[in-house]
């Protein structure tokens, strides 16, 4: 195969389209915004081959739950009463939503997320510096159930690959929508769910995804999704930057101070580095795992 066959080979194999090539340039890392992709039609994402993969990953890297909730719930949600198969194999009548943690740790899924983004990786590090900490979670829900209202530390693609949802985010970075405190306590090991009021609606945008579409979600963006009417599967390319991680550190840092009565500053968002704060909480959490 000639050089020009390899390069036309790529272009047909590529999965996301051009024009949303463009749209992620322009909008990356704190515009949300939707892509389209042509991943379809991958046996890796069926039904039972995601049951299958459900039951080889660690018990830690598997959560699932009943699927009728409300937007926002006060810690985890309970038990659906179904092993994990049985949950995904059944997952039209199961009334369950449920997440595959860390795709990447089984070889058939490395390869899927990491072709994903090597896609994106000349965007990304163009403008956020390496790529760090690939990771792949795949969300697998009965009709109408919802994802509470909750957020991650991830740049995060979301990918619709069967059924429909409608995800609403919420604009990162803006106390009315996270507290600071609530931010600082995740960081340092708390929850991610989020409290909810419904005076926030009016300040949220709405994203319904389709079949191959997908919604970009910037970092601890606050979001909750409803499924539509059928059962859905979606596939969570997520990445970090060093940025992101130095607004974590900031989080935590800021957290200790604040138990010692002062009230800090919030970290700034991107283009803001945070990096006095970060590197302090490295001192100091390097120091405290020593003196252990």
């Amino acid at each position: 195969m000639t050089a020009h066959d390899q390069t036309l080979t790529a272009r047909r194999t590529r999965v996301f389209s051009g024009e949303s090539y463009a749209r992620f340039a322009r909008d990356y890392p704190e515009r949300p915004h939707v892509l389209r992709h042509d991943l379809k039609d991958d046996d890796r994402l069926a039904l039972d081959a995601l049951a299958g993969l459900a039951e080889a990953l660690p018990q830690r890297s598997v959560e699932y739950n009943r699927g009728d909730l409300p937007v926002g719930v006060d810690g985890k949600p309970g038990s659906n009463g179904l092993t994990i198969g049985e949950t995904i194999r059944h997952i039209a009548t199961s009334n369950s939503w449920a997440v595959l943690k860390n795709i990447e740790q089984i070889p058939e899924y490395n390869a899927l997320l990491m072709g994903l983004l090597e896609e994106l990786r000349p965007m990304i590090e163009a403008t956020t510096g390496t790529m760090l900490t690939p990771q792949g979670f795949i969300f697998i829900s009965s009709p109408n159930a919802v994802t509470p209202y909750h957020f991650d530390p991830e740049h995060n693609i979301l990918l619709q690959l069967k059924g429909n949802k409608v995800m609403t985010q919420f604009p990162a970075g803006n106390p009315i929508y996270a507290p600071d405190e609530v931010h600082e306590s995740y960081h340092l090991g708390g929850p991610r769910e989020l409290p909810w009021s419904n005076d926030f609606l009016p300040g949220g945008t709405a994203f319904a995804i389709d079949p191959g579409e997908a919604v970009y979600v910037p970092v601890m963006a606050p979001h909750f999704v409803r499924n539509g009417s059928a059962s859905s599967i979606s596939l969570s390319i997520t990445w970090r930057s060093e940025w992101s991680y130095a607004e974590s550190d900031s989080r935590c840092f800021n957290g200790i101070v604040r138990k010692w009565g002062i009230n800090p500053r919030a970290p700034g968002r991107w283009p803001a580095s945070n990096r006095a704060k970060s590197l302090a909480y490295r001192v100091w959490r390097r120091t405290f795992r020593s003196a252990k």
